[in-house]
């Protein structure tokens, strides 16, 4: 537990020291973002309630940049790009819609002389057929297996009596 509250004491030091410096003017990147957000939201708020020229004078403000387009007119010079490179990709995938429509062409000419070639052998097959001599025809006659029966007599079964030992000791030393 000591250690968890040592550990949100240094938190707060790090966040008021953040916090200090921030207001003394430091950190000039999180300010420019604090403004930019500041005149995005004004901008939102403006377009919502239906204000035009507010939402014209805060886009302006956000977005004016070194060139002097404002940040409207960089957003339409950036979607009138995207839809030239639309069209350039357009004009690729017509052409090559082009090739696969004469791969396909291609590829159907073929298959229709693979099924001449094999239409024109299933006619010389019938004519074959049609041709043959009765005379070759053999007739299958089946074979009939001899039955064999085998007797194997039974062994007697014989009893043996189990051996009985008998050792007999002289004194009483060692075996």
């Amino acid at each position: 537990m000591k250690t968890q509250a040592w550990g949100w004491l240094a938190a707060g030091v790090l966040a008021a020291g953040l916090n200090a410096v921030y207001h003394d003017g430091g950190f000039d990147w999180a300010h420019g973002i604090a403004d930019r957000a500041e005149h995005d939201s004004a901008a939102v708020l403006a377009l919502a309630s239906g204000q035009a020229e507010r939402f014209f004078a805060e886009a302006r403000l956000a977005g004016h940049d070194e060139a002097g387009l404002s940040g409207v007119d960089a957003a339409l010079a950036q979607v009138q790009a995207k839809v030239a490179d639309g069209e350039g990709c357009l004009a690729r995938v017509e052409a090559m819609s082009a090739r696969q429509e004469a791969q396909l062409a291609q590829v159907q000419a073929v298959r229709a002389r693979i099924e001449a070639r094999v239409a024109a052998r299933k006619a010389q097959c019938r004519v074959a057929s049609v041709m043959a001599p009765a005379a070759f025809v053999q007739v299958a006659v089946p074979q009939v297996c001899p039955r064999v029966r085998v007797n194997i007599p039974r062994i007697p079964r014989i009893s043996v009596p189990a051996p009985v030992v008998h050792v007999e000791t002289v004194g009483a030393g060692p075996v």
